[in-house]
């Protein structure tokens, strides 16, 4: 069973202004030892969503080498007044405890999340943030890598992940192990917070009455830094993670709630 995200104290830096209005979208971004990808990635995003109120929230997971000075170097380049948040695990707690600093800190009502590593594309956001917007409500938009630029041994098991993942949890998504998502920051502040469960939020969304649809975005080869995950690790803890989601899902109800009937006037 999914057991409990128990969080590390975290460092803050910022240069939002505290009054500052709060934007449409928080772009979140785990990080852990990839200091070679914050600048290009830092550009990207400023570059796609110069259009859009927005704000970059980087959450840099306990990394050992230079990620945070690349993140302070970073403020330089964006326009005076765009708005880098910059948090900090004082040791690594792991990718989702990364994402739940970021979208608690955020001020954005709609959140996208994208990987550090630079695989996925920050142009597909504004694509994938006017998809959420006319859903509405309670709603994931999850990307789905349809021409994968990854090692075949990590394309081989994220298929069995996923043909496994759709069997058992029936998540109405063909690619859940997408960085790239957008949704409401309030849906995801209401779902339960485990480790790894970022590689199951549409299931999650799905069990808390949302929806989920999927939308096809670029997907690039990592050019710089390494991974920071064993490719048949990863594939036996998700299968692991799996049986605790469906745990979870045939233990969750949903309530339907209904406004009570005035009482009948007295004869």
């Amino acid at each position: 069973m999914p057991g409990r995200l128990d969080m590390a104290p975290t460092e803050t830096a910022a240069t939002a202004p505290p009054a500052a209005p709060p934007p449409l979208v928080s772009v979140v971004v785990p990080v852990r030892n990839e200091a070679a990808n914050i600048a290009p990635l830092v550009s990207e995003i400023g570059a796609a969503l110069a259009a859009l109120p927005h704000e970059i929230v980087y959450v840099d997971d306990g990394s050992t080498d230079e990620t945070p000075a690349a993140l302070r170097r970073a403020e330089g380049l964006l326009p005076e007044g765009a708005p880098l948040l910059r948090l900090r695990h004082r040791s690594g707690c792991g990718q989702s405890a990364a994402i739940a600093t970021g979208v608690r800190a955020a001020r954005g009502e709609w959140i996208a999340t994208l990987d550090g590593d630079g695989q996925n594309d920050p142009a597909d956001i504004p694509r994938l943030l006017r998809r959420a917007q006319a859903e509405g409500g309670a709603v994931l938009v999850a990307g789905h890598r349809v021409a994968r630029r990854d090692t075949r041994v990590k394309r081989w098991t994220s298929r069995v992940a996923n043909a496994v993942r759709a069997r058992l949890l029936g998540d109405s998504t063909p690619d859940s192990g997408c960085g790239l998502k957008v949704f409401p920051r309030a849906l995801f502040l209401d779902l339960p917070r485990f480790d790894h469960m970022h590689r199951y939020l549409p299931a999650l969304v799905l069990r808390a009455g949302g929806r989920v649809v999927s939308e096809p975005v670029n997907h690039r080869p990592r050019l710089r830094g390494r991974s920071n995950y064993g490719t048949l690790d990863r594939l036996a803890v998700s299968l692991l993670d799996m049986v605790g989601v469906a745990w979870l899902q045939r233990r969750g109800s949903r309530p339907v709630v209904e406004q009570a009937a005035a009482a009948e006037p007295e004869v």
